[in-house]
């Protein structure tokens, strides 16, 4: 007999809709613990990663172009000409130390208890408008193609780390596969709120400028 899922906590439920996802994906506390393994892993390094992260993010004048305005909660100076914006400029400095808290925070997470989820939800909140601020409201395209991107340089590191056995590298492949499924649909689901809202089709977000970055 199927296992009844209940639709409505599906969409409305947090803690419910993790469950459901991990039942599926069979996501489970052995994955935390890759998770936990891959944050030790990538420690000593994870300034050049999130340095390559926003690297890329610059490289394409459609992600700069995010960069170029205020964001939600910094107060600094703001580059606006985009031939002067660099890794260095005071707002990237801003957007790379959120990142860096969001990646320390996801790789060393030992219980994934409801504020975490909360955390995992807020982050994909924050980049549209269902948060309040009309500055972020970042195309869902460029979510899911930066979650791919980070994707594979955590694959690379755990890949090309010689101290690994082969069937730990197995497994961290399969864990974070599943964790940014997770967090990609903690996203999409306020981009589908945020479209539903706007009386526009499902799952596609208005086309403002805002902010990109964790």
């Amino acid at each position: 007999m199927a296992q009844h899922i209940d639709h409505k906590l599906v969409e409305n439920n947090l803690r419910y809709r993790f469950e459901y996802l991990s039942k599926f994906i069979n996501f489970t506390t052995n994955d935390i613990a890759i998770l936990n393994t891959i944050g030790k892993l990538t420690a000593p390094i994870l300034p050049d990663i999130v340095d390559q992260i926003f690297q890329k993010f610059l490289d394409f004048d459609i992600t700069k172009r995010y960069f170029l305005m205020r964001h939600f909660g910094y107060n600094g100076t703001v580059t606006v000409n985009e031939s002067e914006l660099t890794l260095q400029s005071e707002q990237m400095c801003f957007r790379r130390t959120s990142m860096t808290k969001y990646l320390k925070r996801i790789l060393r997470q030992k219980v994934w208890n409801d504020a975490f989820l909360e955390y995992l939800s807020y982050v994909g909140k924050i980049h549209t408008k269902m948060a309040g601020s009309h500055s972020i409201d970042v195309d869902f395209i460029h979510i899911n193609i930066s979650f791919s991107y980070i994707e594979h340089i955590l694959l690379d590191v755990v890949l090309s780390n010689q101290q690994i056995d082969n069937e730990t590298k197995k497994s961290a492949v399969l864990t974070l596969n599943k964790f940014f499924w997770i967090q990609n649909d903690f996203f999409s689901m306020h981009y589908t709120e945020q479209s539903n809202t706007n009386g526009m089709k499902c799952c596609l977000p208005n086309r403002k400028v805002g902010c990109l970055g964790i």
